[in-house]
Formats: structure tokens, sequence, C-alpha cells
């Protein structure tokens, strides 16, 4: 029997479209190449575009992110609270975009690394010479692998504490949940909610049917 026109048309997908995603992160080592090995772990590094764009300010990051924000469907913000002064301005921007999104880490992305070996609510400030920063990093510095870590340094930590991964995530919401409670969010990071984005995004969305 001959083939009509109307059979080689090719079915409908059941599945969304996958989206572009765009992660912009403060620094171009530790926090950079963590996220980017997060991706390649949750198998979507061909849809995420990971980058440093030579800004280290939330305003100038997240400005970069709404220039940017046409050719992506969702951008993310990775930074650091630290002792930025024009870190309420980036947040107050970011909320004019629909797609831009601020990952924040108080006081820094090492918050999160810290929270690999348990529970933690210690709040982080400069004293002396040693900014919050110095005081987080030689706090991971006790522990086996990480006694050389540094900020500047690309040492593939995320494959180091990927046997701790599970349950850090399992932590850290719990551990945001009771700074915003508390309203004190130093410290706490929403780095575990770009995680499950990325492990939402390897898993194609089915598309509902309409009734």
């Amino acid at each position: 029997m001959a083939r009509t026109a109307a059979s080689f048309n090719r079915p409908k997908s059941s599945f969304k479209p996958q989206p572009k995603v765009l992660v912009i992160c403060e620094d171009s080592k530790s926090g950079k190449r963590y996220l980017e090995d997060a991706s390649k772990h949750f198998r979507v590094n061909i849809l995420v575009e990971i980058t440093h764009c030579g800004n280290t300010d939330p305003k100038g990051i997240v400005t970069e992110a709404i220039s940017r924000q046409g050719k992506f469907d969702h951008v993310f913000c990775a930074i650091d609270r630290d002792t930025h002064k024009n870190f309420d301005e980036a947040l107050n921007l970011a909320k004019n975009s629909k797609k831009v999104e601020v990952i924040v880490s108080f006081p820094c992305f090492e918050f999160w690394l810290l929270l690999h070996f348990g529970y933690n609510r210690k709040p982080y400030a400069a004293a002396g010479k040693n900014s919050a920063a110095d005081l987080l990093i030689k706090a991971l510095r006790i522990y086996p692998g990480l006694e050389k870590y540094d900020k500047g340094e690309d040492m593939g930590v995320f494959q180091l504490l990927l046997s701790r991964l599970a349950e850090t995530r399992r932590i850290a919401p719990k551990v945001l949940a009771e700074a915003i409670a508390s309203e004190q969010m130093n410290p706490s990071t929403r780095l575990h909610e770009l995680l499950d984005f990325f492990e939402k995004l390897s898993s194609p969305q089915q598309v509902t049917p309409k009734l």
C-alpha cells in the first residue's frame, strides 16, 4: 500500500525541549571547577555553560547575566556574600529578571564544602588579618585531602568529596531553612538548589497532555 504524505510526518515528541542554561561564577578556579565537575556528574554539561565573566562583584555578575539572558532559558549567578558593598543592589537587580537566579553562599563557597563534614551553623566573620573566607579555608584544611586547599587552586574537590555529596544535599536545605527562620544567613548556602536543578535537568521532562 502506498504511503500518504501525512504518514511521513514525524510524531510529536512527548518530552519538553531541553533548556539552555548559563551559570556565571564569581571565581575562576575552585567554585567554577566544582560546578563544571558537578554538571558532568549529572550528565548535563552539554546543556549547561559555566563561565567566569571577569567580574567578581555581585552587581557586575548579575548585570552580565541580564545582558546574556536572551540566549538562555535559565541563568544562575553563583556568588559569595563576603563583604561586597553592592550585594543587596545585585539581589534587587536580579529580581527584575524572570530568568536570572542568584545562588548565594554566606559567607562564601567554602561553606558548602565544609557542610560535607557535617551540620554547621557557626557564623564566620573577619578576625584580625583573617577574612571570613580565610577562617573557613582554615577549617577545611583539617580534613584529609584538603590540607592544601586554596580558593585559587584547581584540586578536583568535587570528586574528592563525592562520597559525601548525598548527605550534604540533605543537610544544606535544613541549614538554609534555619538561617531564614532566624534571619541570620551567615552561614548558609543555596548551592544544593543548583545541584538539584542539574539533577532535574538530567531527566527529560514529559509534556503534560492537554485535557
